[in-house]
């Protein structure tokens, strides 16, 4: 099926905004900014939904309401309200394994330790394109993974992201142009380097994960542990 939505993971509420788990939705945010788009509640479908065009084909932006590990029943629900399969969504959130600032796109996979993917392989289903936003590893293996990834960016690291924010967004066009085969063909050989810094891994997954939400959604759901 046709690329049809765009969600953005991230926790709600503003003890959250502009920590590392919110990357996916603050890049969500500034696209639909730049489209000039409106958010709206859909509490039926515990979702804030911003409607609009892309690329000259009809794009529907998703933030969920709930917590960052309650996003596949967030999803989910949109999902079957709507009748659209997984492989129409595009998900974009935050990823460890990847250098500050690099973007990955991958059409499957597990959840490798992110309690979000994790939640949308049990409650959504698979085959979603994953635009995969580097947040940098920890930098020493004795900062608890939960609070480096509650952590916020220091500001040489909001300078950095500040000037790849263009080329998230680009990459999003480029995805609704071109359908996610021939993206992932572009951006992920645009995106490489000669040493690759991606480990083999599977980090250890955040128990009760709050992973940080966009700006302050309401009807937030129920509290991790």
């Amino acid at each position: 099926m046709a690329l049809a939505v765009i969600a953005g993971l991230g926790n709600p509420g503003p003890d959250y905004v502009e920590t590392r788990h919110n990357l996916g939705a603050v890049v969500i945010e500034q696209l639909a900014r730049e489209l000039g788009l409106s958010w709206k509640t859909e509490k039926f479908t515990r979702c804030q939904v911003a409607r609009g065009e892309l690329e000259g084909r009809p794009v529907v932006l998703l933030r969920p309401t709930l917590y960052m590990n309650e996003s596949g029943q967030a999803l989910g629900a949109y999902a079957r309200y709507h009748r659209i399969e997984p492989t129409s969504f595009v998900v974009a959130y935050d990823d460890i394994t990847l250098e500050l600032g690099r973007l990955r796109l991958t059409l499957q996979g597990g959840a490798g330790g992110h309690n979000g993917i994790a939640d949308l392989l049990q409650h959504f289903g698979n085959g979603f394109v994953r635009f995969r936003l580097g947040i940098g590893g920890k930098p020493h293996p004795g900062i608890p993974l939960k609070d480096w990834v509650l952590g916020r960016f220091s500001p040489e690291e909001q300078a950095e992201l500040a000037s790849r924010q263009s080329a998230f967004i680009e990459g999003l066009r480029l995805l609704w142009q071109v359908g996610s085969e021939r993206a992932m063909n572009q951006l992920n050989t645009r995106n490489s380097k000669s040493q690759d810094n991606e480990p083999n891994r599977n980090p250890t997954p955040l128990p009760g994960d709050l992973h940080s939400g966009p700006s302050q959604l309401p009807g937030a759901g129920r509290d991790p542990d």
